[in-house]
């Protein structure tokens, strides 16, 4: 993987070619992401860049060890967020991610921004976001299985059916189709294609729906499937 960024999903809306014809697109808006770190086989094991977006005020970030009261930042980076980006030259941060790209010495912590350039119109992405929870849900709704009887003699409707298998096994196998919480999981896309890009506004134009409700966060990458 050579290129990724991270954004945030501003809704869907639709545009026109020069044909006239009509595109359903997701609104992204890409970075900038500044990179915070740089992982190497000598120090981590593998490599890596750490990116990070979107201001955070300091006085919810986690300290840096200073004796200063601590807050507990599920997007920081490790328990010493603050002192971790002080050490980058930048502000704290609202979304650390990591990205297993190519060309790390191209990157240099502090001063290497991505924005949306490094993409351009007609490229292949993967995107990967966390899909919109959907509460306890039922067979039909989670799995689209069928509905009973809908006449007045029918002892259910919309009720799941049998679960088992009778004396042998006598018990219901792990992965069983039943009603339960749906959705708010991680979800990946491939091979979407990126419309167009308006690069003095850092935003993407993403052909088809993306996961995820407005406002969370996606993470873009260059595909590792090329569709035909």
């Amino acid at each position: 993987m050579k290129k990724a960024i991270l954004a945030t999903k501003v809704g869907m809306t639709q545009i026109f070619n020069e044909d006239g014809v009509l595109t359903p697109v997701t609104v992204l808006k890409a970075g900038p992401c500044v990179v915070t770190q740089i992982k190497t086989v000598e120090n981590d094991g593998y490599e890596a860049i750490q990116v990070a977006m979107g201001e955070k005020k300091e006085r919810i970030t986690t300290k840096d060890g200073s004796g200063k009261k601590v807050i507990r930042n599920p997007h920081g980076a490790g328990k010493a967020a603050v002192g971790h980006f002080k050490k980058a030259g930048t502000t704290p941060k609202k979304y650390v991610r990591e990205f297993r790209v190519e060309n790390i010495g191209d990157y240099t912590v502090g001063e290497s921004v991505i924005k949306a350039d490094i993409f351009a119109e007609g490229d292949k992405i993967d995107v990967t976001a966390k899909s919109k929870g959907k509460g306890y849900a039922g067979g039909i709704k989670r799995y689209g299985m069928r509905s009973g009887p809908s006449a007045h003699g029918s002892k259910y409707h919309r009720h799941a059916g049998s679960n088992g298998s009778a004396t042998t096994p006598g018990r219901v196998f792990k992965g069983k189709k039943m009603p339960g919480h749906m959705g708010c999981v991680r979800v990946t896309v491939q091979n979407l294609e990126i419309v167009k890009i308006d690069v003095e506004n850092d935003v993407i134009l993403v052909k088809g729906a993306v996961p995820g409700p407005k406002q969370s966060l996606v993470m873009i990458k260059e595909t590792v499937k090329v569709g035909k």
